[in-house]
């Protein structure tokens, strides 16, 4: 039996997730605009099948393709949301389930940090993160979630949301999680639209 965990449709990457996505992309690169869907199921091995349903259903590009043993995900799109939209309809039709059947997403954790020091600022960047930087002074909000592929989402939000910095986010493995920076107000309109997006999201 195939679980379907994460399904998450993005109608327009914003520019600095599109460039994240990017830098950790194994296949074809997204570019601002590009509409997208998230999907990650259990077993991780049923990945494969269900990128071979989208792929020879439409016209989308594969962007990535995790396939770890216990979760598998992948992340599609196009310049076009409808055929984003259709190869979504595949895969649920290949899965005998719908969209609000998917796993819902759990928030396990947020916080936000304000007003970074030098040397707190100097480690955060030092670890393997692939975005931007965070500055000393500026404020970091961080969100955890379960399951992962949700974080996307969330940052997409996020982004839409105010002028902020994005320093990590990590869509793969048992949580997903975000790392954003920037002026105070703007890190609390951020937050505030990340966990809105998430948690309006239906599943069981």
């Amino acid at each position: 039996m195939i679980k379907l965990r994460t399904y998450v449709f993005i109608d327009s990457l914003q520019p600095q997730l599109a460039a994240y996505m990017g830098t950790v992309a194994q296949g074809f690169l997204p570019v601002p605009g590009d509409a997208c869907l998230w999907v990650e199921v259990a077993p991780g091995m049923a990945i494969h099948r269900l990128s071979d349903v989208a792929l020879k259903a439409t016209r989308v590009h594969l962007g990535a393709q995790v396939v770890e043993r216990a979760f598998g995900s992948m992340v599609f799109h196009h310049r076009d949301q409808s055929d984003v939209s259709e190869a979504g309809r595949a895969l649920l039709y290949a899965l005998h389930t719908r969209e609000e059947a998917r796993q819902k997403c759990r928030i396990a954790w947020s916080e936000t940090v304000r007003s970074i020091t030098p040397d707190h600022a100097v480690l955060i960047n030092r670890q393997d993160r692939k975005g931007s930087m965070i500055l000393p002074g500026q404020s970091m909000f961080i969100l955890e979630t379960e399951p992962a592929g949700y974080i996307v989402y969330a940052a997409n939000e996020a982004e839409k949301a105010a002028s902020i910095t994005l320093v990590d986010a990590r869509a793969v493995g048992a949580y997903g999680r975000l790392t954003l920076a920037g002026r105070e107000a703007d890190i609390d309109a951020a937050a505030q639209a990340a966990i809105h997006a998430v948690q309006a999201l239906s599943g069981v």
